[in-house]
């Protein structure tokens, strides 16, 4: 994956279907991946998957399943005739429920990849405090990082920040996805845990996800090859 901009995953976080339509349209054979989240996926049903595949792009599923290992495993099995390369599951719903979602795919759609996310990146230690958690966000990462690669999940969703304590503690083979990026000199907005698109590929990030300076910029393929020069390194 040398290319940079098979590197960039754009977030489609906007509900307007023919907004959307107009900004990656220009992107047509320089970005690869586009991100689905629950707001598209909601609002439009499996057929908004087919259509950005129908435009010629990779999709990454993101639904942050999170149920009984039964249920996980069937809303996978679900997705068998969709076009998607990537999925990501919550890894605080245990290895059963990761194991659950692996062999799934591995029976139903054996080059799905399934990314177990850690910790959101809108949460800082006093929201994990709020909901439980005694741990730094550092220390929660490694812990679910840990049970979701034991339970051969070969994908993780972390912030840029624990980057490269994950490299060191899991090695070169898991794919470390990242959201969290922000150019410099952009808007955090509601990220807490960020990192520019350079530091995000050098200290070992597979794959970046940017949305909004992207989608919000005046001229979003400038925006996006700029990104692509950034972590040409």
């Amino acid at each position: 994956m040398s290319n940079p901009n098979e590197k960039i995953i754009l977030a489609l976080d906007l509900d307007d279907l023919e907004q959307l339509e107009k900004i990656v349209c220009p992107l047509q054979g320089e970005l690869k991946w586009v991100k689905i989240g629950l707001q598209l996926f909601t609002k439009y049903g499996p057929s908004v998957v087919t259509r950005f595949a129908n435009l010629g792009f990779s999709v990454f599923l993101d639904l942050k399943l999170h149920d009984i290992p039964n249920t996980v495993s069937s809303a996978v099995r679900s997705l068998k005739d969709l076009p998607i390369g990537m999925l990501t599951i919550h890894t605080c719903g245990g290895s059963e429920m990761i194991q659950a979602a692996v062999e799934s795919a591995e029976k139903t759609n054996p080059n799905l990849l399934i990314l177990g996310v850690t910790v959101l990146t809108s949460m800082d230690q006093v929201a994990l405090n709020e909901v439980g958690v005694d741990k730094t966000p550092e220390t929660q990462v490694s812990d679910l990082a840990k049970i979701a690669i034991d339970s051969n999940l070969k994908g993780l969703v972390c912030s840029p920040l624990e980057v490269s304590k994950l490299r060191k503690m899991l090695g070169t083979e898991p794919f470390l996805v990242t959201p969290g990026i922000r150019p410099s000199g952009a808007d955090f907005q509601d990220q807490k845990r960020i990192m520019t698109p350079a530091q995000a590929i050098e200290t070992g990030s597979s794959f970046i996800v940017v949305g909004r300076p992207i989608l919000m910029a005046s001229n979003p393929l400038v925006a996006f090859r700029s990104i692509a020069s950034e972590i040409n390194v």
